[in-house]
């Protein structure tokens, strides 16, 4: 089982995501650990700016780490999540889910820049979030 650390840098109670997120990596089948950690838009735009030389605020970062057992970090914006539930017309917890399996799929080397890719790494995501009763229509 999959060891995930959960850490909030917002001023929101996030009790509920820490919740989803330990449910639905109690199912992935991998060895390890990594990091989860909310942020604000404006971190998370800090974050791409300085790592990615993009200024815009994004949905989810990875650093993908050296370490053996560790497999990197994941930042979640949480604002931007939220506007892109309403967006996608689907639920929070769904969209929370999603870029932390995206998140943590990039960290175990998957990556989406030819259609091929992206539908690959679309699948297993679903696949996962599926395990926890998050599809896309939910």
């Amino acid at each position: 089982m999959i060891n995930v650390e959960i850490f909030n840098e917002t001023d929101r109670d996030l009790k509920e995501y820490k919740k989803l997120l330990r449910e639905i990596f109690k199912n992935v089948d991998d060895k390890g650990s990594f990091s989860v950690i909310f942020v604000s838009d404006e971190q998370i735009k800090k974050l791409n700016s300085t790592y990615r030389k993009i200024n815009e605020v994004t949905d989810v970062l990875s650093f993908p780490s050296d370490e053996e057992d560790y497999l990197g970090d994941v930042f979640i914006a949480v604002d931007k999540a939220e506007s892109q539930a309403v967006m996608y017309n689907h639920s929070l917890n769904r969209e929370i889910g999603f870029l932390a399996v995206h998140g943590y799929l990039h960290l175990k080397g998957y990556i989406h820049e030819t259609v091929e890719e992206e539908k690959k790494m679309n699948e297993l995501t679903e696949e996962i979030l599926t395990r926890v009763n998050l599809r896309r229509d939910k």
